[in-house]
Order: C-alpha cells, then sequence, then structure tokens
C-alpha cells in the first residue's frame, strides 16, 4: 500500500520538458536531458540556476506487504550541487576534495534510518547460512538471502522498537533494499554517495544543513556530545527537505566502494552526472556518510567521508558477512530512483563466503 502526500492516489508525473541546461547565459528545455532528470548547470559556484523549478516527487509512506511496518520516502528534487568542501572548511579532510559540480536526477529517500522493526520484517523471513554458496546464488539470480542470527543480541541493549538497526554490514544493507524490491515491486537500494550528500545538504553550502554554527548541532542531531548510544529515529529536527538524523545518530551506509582520493576523478569545471563507484566482491572499504552518536561534531557535517575497515567486525569469531559487532554506530537509510541510472539497475551485492 502506498499513501502518497498531498493527494489520495497514487500520482504519476510526467518528468519531461522540466529540466533546463543553460548555454550562452539562456535557459533552453533540455529535451531528451530531461527524461534523463537532470538539470546541468555551467557556473562558477556549481549552484543551480534554474528557468523553472524541476519537479519534486511526491512523499508518500508504505507498508511491507504482509505487515503492519510502514516506512516513509521523501521526494528530492533533480538538481546540480558542489560535492565536497571548501579548504577553509574546520574539520575538513584531504579526502573531500576537490570540490566538483554534480548533477542528481530526481528521486527519493528515506525520512530516517530503517530501524529494526523494518529489518526485523526481513529476518523473519527465514534463515540461511552466512557461509552462501557462491555457485548456487549465481545460478539463481533473484535468490534472496537472509542474515544469520547473530550470536549476541544485536541491538547490544540499546533498544528495538522504533530505534535505528545498527551493526548491519553493506552487503546485509544491500540485501535489505533487494528484499524489499521483490516484496514491494519498486526498486530500492542504497543511495549513492553524491545523492546522500545532495540530500542532506537539501541546497545549502555550510557545513551542516542548517548552517555553520556547531553549536545548533544538537537540535539536528544526537552525537558525542548530548547522546552515549544510539537513539530512536525522527526525534530531532530534520533538514529543510525534511530527512531526520541525516546528521548523527548513526552513520549511514552509501551505495559506492571507499577511494580516498575519489574526488579526483571528476572534473571542475562542468557537471559529472550520477557518479558512483559501485561496489566490488570485498567486504571493505565502503563510504559511511553523516557521523553518528559516537562521533564529534566535525565527523558529522555534510561533506565528512567516512570508509569501513575489517576492525569494524574484529571480534566476531565466524567473520560474519552480514553483521558488524565492533560497529554499533553505523546503519542506513533507503533510496529509489525515480529513473534508474543504467549502471545501477540489477545491482546485487557480490560479497559471498563460500563453504569452507
Amino acid at each position: 500500500m502506498i499513501e502518497t502526500g498531498g493527494g489520495g492516489g497514487r500520482q504519476v508525473r510526467d518528468w519531461s520538458m522540466r529540466f533546463f541546461t543553460v548555454s550562452g547565459g539562456r535557459a533552453r528545455s533540455a529535451g531528451g536531458m530531461a527524461a534523463m532528470g537532470l538539470v546541468l548547470v555551467l557556473s562558477s559556484d556549481a549552484s543551480p540556476i534554474r528557468a523553472d523549478e524541476p519537479a519534486r516527487p511526491s512523499n508518500y509512506t508504505e507498508a511491507i506487504p504482509g505487515t503492519a511496518v510502514k516506512f516513509e520516502m521523501v521526494g528530492i528534487p533533480g538538481g546540480t550541487f558542489s560535492m565536497g568542501s571548501p579548504p577553509g572548511e574546520q574539520g575538513r579532510r584531504d579526502n573531500e576534495g576537490p570540490r566538483h559540480p554534480v548533477a542528481i536526477r530526481p528521486f527519493w529517500m528515506g525520512r530516517t534510518e530503517v530501524t529494526w522493526d523494518e529489518y526485523d520484517e526481513f529476518r523473519k523471513g527465514g534463515f540461511v547460512s552466512n557461509r552462501t554458496n557462491a555457485e548456487a546464488i549465481a545460478r539463481d539470480a533473484d535468490a534472496v538471502t537472509r542474515p544469520t542470527p547473530a550470536y549476541p543480541d544485536e541491538t547490544r541493549g540499546y533498544g528495538r522498537a522504533g530505534y535505528p538497526a545498527i551493526g548491519i554490514s553493506h552487503h546485509a544493507a544491500m540485501e535489505y533494499c533487494h528484499w524489499l524490491s521483490k516484496k514491494t515491486g519498486r526498486r530500492y537500494r542504497l543511495p549513492t554517495e553524491a545523492e546522500w550528500e545532495y540530500a542532506a545538504r537539501a541546497g545549502s553550502g555550510t557545513p551542516y544543513s542548517f548552517g555553520e554554527d556547531a553549536s545548533r548541532l544538537g537540535d539536528h542531531a544526537w552525537y558525542a556530545e548530548n547522546a552515549e548510544k544510539p537513539q530512536p529515529v525522527g526525534k530531532k529536527k530534520p533538514n529543510p527537505w525534511g530527512l531526520h538524523d541525516i546528521h548523527g545518530n548513526v552513520a549511514e551506509w552509501c551505495l559506492d566502494r571507499y577511494l580516498g582520493n575519489a574526488y579526483s576523478r571528476f572534473p571542475t569545471d562542468r557537471p559529472t552526472s550520477g557518479p558512483v563507484l559501485p561496489p566490488g566482491a570485498a567486504p571493505f572499504p565502503h563510504v559511511a556518510r553523516g557521523g553518528s552518536w559516537a562521533d564529534r561534531a566535525e565527523a558529522c557535517r555534510s561533506a565528512a567521508r567516512r570508509s569501513s575497515h575489517p576492525s569494524w567486525n574484529q571480534t566476531d569469531p565466524d567473520g560474519s558477512i552480514w553483521w558488524l559487532w565492533d560497529a554499533d554506530f553505523v546503519g542506513f537509510r533507503m533510496a529509489r530512483a525515480v529513473e534508474e541510472q543504467d549502471d545501477l539497475k540489477g545491482l546485487r551485492s557480490r560479497v559471498r563466503r563460500p563453504d569452507p
């Protein structure tokens, strides 16, 4: 069941002729480019120049089929932004530059991080061995695998109902999205790193979505100054586009494999459309964003990047591909494209732990 914002039934929008490029200082219809959902802007600061506001997908609420568990998705308009941080930003690290313009298609983003309420529905469907046979999976491309039970309490005693699912591996987060896609008939996935930062910034160019003043972070985020564990989702102020806990609470998986100098691969004089570094077969490293309850304010900035590491699971004797016992600060939120880019269609986790 889908409940759309601002109207009763499900709405289908015509995305054509709503996006523009700038050529010679004049706006013109992007024609075929519009169908891709892009706003390509050539400007010195990569700030959007719009001849018309691009259509924003309607917010909606959906129930996981066969359950009473619901989740909310927020419409994110297409546009361009400057990805990364300027050299003078407090707390900046080298992996946040150089800044470069990026064009993003319209999409939806989870209003909150995925909770245990949602993730537990994934687990209820039955368990498979975490020593999954890679060849069998390859023969059945539509196979849906589920996590093995965690040997201790996976919540760490922090709380379950309404709390973000924590210690979830990148592989597990991708498999959850695949499972939900099959349940609902709509393609859910992790956001790309570029989509995540674009949505987190919500049109801002400051360190935080609400401005530069870190002393205001406590109004918007759970972080090291006001929390000693993860907190129930949605209790702090949202960013201007309606996303809760985009700063703090738990760091959030992005789809991308982590590369420290990734930004050096992109031009700085023209927008790159939908950049992504697809995940490989190795369980590490992948990108996590947003900072967490255990982090200082600088790690919660919109541009701050974090790389996953094997130390996030060093105390697990089984080396599970589903759980990260030493990463009680990481979770995830979902994205859904209005029109999926070709290189992400049908993407699945390639992480496998073959039988010994």
